[in-house]
């Protein structure tokens, strides 16, 4: 269940960190309250993964991916395009999160 909650994690920090932007300075009311539930779910759950893995590795992952997915949800949903040096940026992320989890020992498998 541990990559399960940390799969919902990172989902509900996507959400709340879209709405964050939508909520244009909590100035808006639903995109507000989709930020404050996102973040306290995506914490919660991040806490539950913590029972188990590491919290080195369970962040790292937690931020990379969120990274990735969030630069996404600004491309298609807030028109954004990242440059070349962003993208190859947000690729060594990739690569870091995969290295730790496929190849580090403190990771669980």
């Amino acid at each position: 269940m541990t990559f399960v909650f940390l799969v919902l994690a990172i989902v509900a920090e996507v959400v709340a960190t879209s709405a964050l932007k939508a909520s244009m300075g909590f100035t808006r009311p639903l995109p507000s309250i989709v930020v404050v539930v996102g973040y306290g779910l995506a914490f919660y759950l991040l806490s539950l993964v913590l029972r188990t893995l590491p919290v080195g590795v369970a962040y790292a992952i937690w931020a990379g991916l969120g990274i990735v997915l969030v630069t996404l949800v600004g491309i298609v949903a807030f028109g954004e395009r990242p440059d070349w040096p962003g993208v190859l940026g947000i690729g060594f992320i990739v690569v870091g999160v995969v290295l730790l989890q496929v190849f580090s020992k403190m990771s669980v498998h």
